[in-house]
């Protein structure tokens, strides 16, 4: 009985959160899977999907995945993000949470990530911190700004900064790297479309991370930080009839 009560007090729980809270789909194609300024489908098409759920309480969780191509280092296909955290605030925008990075049938480069912004306006700041990147036993860090900006006709106009710091790029890139982006958006009906130039300091030289690593074979189009135009489309659903 006490059984039967208490997993009735949960489905009145969930139903009473459900009527407060939101789930959307989003579905992206995209020129290529840019992470930090680097590719993950060495230049390569993406495609790519998530489900989110967003409570008013501020609590978000959700999955995103896409196809990956690191040359087959690690028997890699896919990437599945999985993701919650809380954001709230009026004028002054804040987001906590945490990620963990899936690589189903992979050999061991799962890891996870906390990070934390601060948004004010348009522009807004977000550090990122793994204490075990990319499951390699080393520690990193990320530092971004990100500008957004609304033009008439659903145009807006987007900039990005970001640096990668910690001992996981000391050890194996001799040394952090920026990246930067400049683009526009465009809605057309339930599609976004984006369009922006990528670009920032490279990383070591490939032939210097070899010498350390058996590159025998690898793409050199693999983890390229080549500067790049990137393009992309997205819908979210539901549809709005708005």
């Amino acid at each position: 009985m006490k059984l039967t009560h208490s997993l009735a007090a949960l489905v009145l729980l969930a139903s009473a959160s459900a009527a407060h809270a939101e789930v959307t789909g989003t579905v992206t194609v995209a020129s290529d899977y840019d992470f930090r300024g680097i590719t993950q489908t060495s230049k390569n098409p993406a495609l790519q999907g998530s489900v989110d759920y967003a409570h008013e309480s501020g609590f978000y969780a959700g999955a995103w995945a896409s196809n990956v191509d690191f040359d087959d280092c690690c028997d890699e296909s896919i990437e599945i993000d999985t993701y919650a955290g809380f954001a709230g605030g009026e004028t002054l925008l804040w987001d906590v949470g945490l990620v963990y990075y899936w690589y189903p049938g992979a050999d061991d480069i799962d890891f996870g990530e906390l990070y934390g912004s601060l948004g004010y306006k348009w522009i807004e700041g977000k550090i990122w911190y793994s204490p075990d990147f990319a499951n390699a036993d080393e520690s990193a860090m990320y530092y971004e700004a990100n500008g957004t900006f609304e033009l008439p006709a659903n145009v807006g106009f987007t900039a990005h900064v970001g640096y990668s710091d910690g001992s996981y790029w000391d050890e194996f890139y001799d040394g952090g790297y920026t990246d930067w982006s400049v683009g526009l958006t465009y809605t057309v009906g339930h599609f976004d479309l984006a369009l922006k130039w990528i670009d920032g300091s490279d990383l070591a030289d490939l032939d210097d991370f070899c010498r350390d690593f058996d590159c025998s074979g690898v793409d050199r189009d693999t983890f390229s930080t080549d500067a790049k135009l990137f393009f992309s489309v997205s819908t979210t659903f539901p549809w709005s009839n708005e």
